[in-house]
């Protein structure tokens, strides 16, 4: 049994740590997955408001959305002059341009004369100048004033005072962030332990394979703290049966990264009798559905034979050699967290990027853009540009969108739990959340975050 009375934060389930199983393995992970970084942030209940209250939600808009960095787009959206992004969040919107001198720009959606967006939400393209559909005033890919209609109208009006407004924006691993606060630090300084993290990780020799967006039935902050803790696997993935989720590290970095990292083809525990080695092997190849696949070696685990396996598949089919990795970093969920709303999976066979943004109409309903990244071919074969999105509504299942495979059931599995908790925030009579001291301690760091960017308090319910 775990120790509840030890001091809070310090219990953890039975069985050996995550560090014990990774040393284990006959490949060394990287070393970033053998750090550890938790502390106890308190117990107390977090109220429902700050899933429901529209002043919350207005709060977050201006003080939050508008003052962190965030990722707009990829450089593969913009890869030549005069490509263009646009980025949308809260009723903030950024244009992302890539100027004749191949520097990446980011400009405030809106026209220097009477505010009129220059370019419509969400899209995409390329274009020989930023010229406002109004009047016609005009701007070049560098931000500059190039055109006036009937410029002796505007003697107040010179080429400099009403340049576009540059907003900050920088690239890291391949992806261009924006701030919306023009006053904004570094985004290195902003991402921590990421760079480090990552060194050798390589999101640059990645392109994006499939792109999906959903509509979700519950506000921003519900929808990522649903993949901030493993602590829901058995019951939602599992129908209530035991798997590895048990045999997860929580880590919380500085104030903006926070990671998990749960392991593949291992006992649970708790599990009693242990599956064999063979047992493991069935199991494994049966739901990752491996096909044809040899008996698992005598004295193999199978959790190597997973990764072998793995290695050899993606080895031959980018052309890259695979077979140096680890165990943990071909096989295991290993998620990383930056704050306000970017999920990174640096895994080989789990190559996600998540976002979450607010629906600017209801707190109700948020935005989930959902990345499958997979390695650049070795051989120098042109890259696929990024695909276009595959939209769906709150009502649409992952299971129709093209590159998802079987995790589409798994984050239909997701989404239903969204919803039903969405309802519960305004119904229950406890009006609060209470959350594990260990295994949700990033969906509280998440809280505690926001809430420091809205003026340090909660919503009054």
């Amino acid at each position: 049994m775990t120790d509840t009375q030890a001091a809070p934060g310090t219990a953890r389930e039975i069985g050996p740590s995550l560090r014990e199983q990774l040393l284990a393995d006959p490949t060394p992970p990287p070393a970033p997955l053998l750090e550890e970084s938790y502390e106890f942030l308190g117990d107390d209940d977090i109220p429902y408001a700050v899933y429901t209250s529209e002043e919350y939600a207005l709060r977050e808009a201006h003080d939050l959305w508008g003052k962190v960095w965030q990722w707009a787009c990829h450089v593969d959206h913009i890869p030549s002059a005069g490509r263009y992004y646009v980025y949308d969040v809260a009723g903030h919107s950024a244009i992302i341009m890539r100027t004749e001198t191949g520097e990446i720009k980011a400009y405030a959606n809106a026209c220097m004369h009477r505010g009129t967006q220059l370019k419509q939400p969400g899209t995409c393209g390329k274009a020989t100048n930023l010229r406002c559909p109004f009047h016609g005033w005009t701007w070049a890919l560098d931000g500059s004033f190039i055109e006036l209609p009937q410029r002796w109208d505007f003697p107040h009006v010179t080429d400099e005072s009403h340049r576009l407004v540059e907003l900050p924006v920088d690239v890291w691993q391949g992806f261009v962030f924006v701030n919306f606060d023009r006053n904004a630090g570094p985004l290195q300084d902003y991402l921590g332990v990421l760079p480090r993290h990552w060194e050798e990780w390589g999101l640059e020799g990645r392109y994006i394979e499939t792109h999906v967006r959903k509509r979700l039935p519950c506000n921003w902050k519900a929808a990522a703290e649903a993949f901030l803790e493993a602590y829901h696997v058995r019951e939602t993935h599992a129908t209530g049966k035991l798997g590895d989720e048990v045999v997860t590290q929580y880590d919380v970095f500085g104030p903006n990264v926070s990671r998990f990292i749960h392991t593949t083809g291992l006992n649970s525990p708790l599990r009693n009798p242990q599956l064999t080695e063979d047992e493991l092997w069935d199991r494994a190849t049966q739901r990752r559905g491996f096909g044809d696949v040899p008996p698992l070696p005598k004295g193999m685990r199978a959790r190597d034979m997973m990764a072998k396996v793995a290695q050899e598949n993606y080895s031959q089919q980018y052309g890259h050699d695979f077979t140096n990795l680890s165990q943990s970093i071909t096989l295991d969920s290993i998620e990383y967290f930056l704050f306000p709303n970017m999920f990174l999976f640096p895994g080989l066979t789990l190559p996600m990027i998540y976002r979450f943004r607010p629906d600017p109409d209801s707190p109700d309903f948020s935005y989930f853009d959902l990345l499958m990244m997979r390695p650049r071919h070795a051989d120098g074969r042109p890259t696929p540009p990024p695909p276009d999105v595959i939209e769906l509504d709150v009502d649409d299942s992952y299971s129709i969108a093209e590159g998802l495979g079987a995790l589409g059931r798994v984050y239909d599995q997701d989404t239903a739990n969204m919803a039903a908790q969405t309802r519960g925030f305004r119904s229950s009579v406890k009006r609060g959340q209470t959350l594990g001291n260990y295994q949700e301690i990033r969906a509280r760091h998440l809280q505690m975050r926001v809430r420091d960017y809205c003026g340090g308090r909660w919503p009054a319910d």
